[in-house]
């Protein structure tokens, strides 16, 4: 995984848990569905790239 796809992973997970509190704050069920769609594309992210590292070895 390279550090690019490393640090645009972590960036998807934090924006998405922030917009998932900010939400969960003022009661904005939408802002947390956001959220939590934007945490599992950073996830997804991160299984790609160690599907793609395990078979580079």
């Amino acid at each position: 995984m390279s550090a690019e796809d490393k640090i645009k992973a972590a960036a998807e997970k934090a924006v998405g848990k922030a917009k998932e509190v900010v939400g969960e704050v003022v009661n904005n069920d939408k802002l947390v569905a956001e959220g939590k769609a934007e945490q599992a594309k950073g996830t997804a992210r991160d299984a790609v790239e160690d599907v793609k590292d395990a078979f580079k070895k």
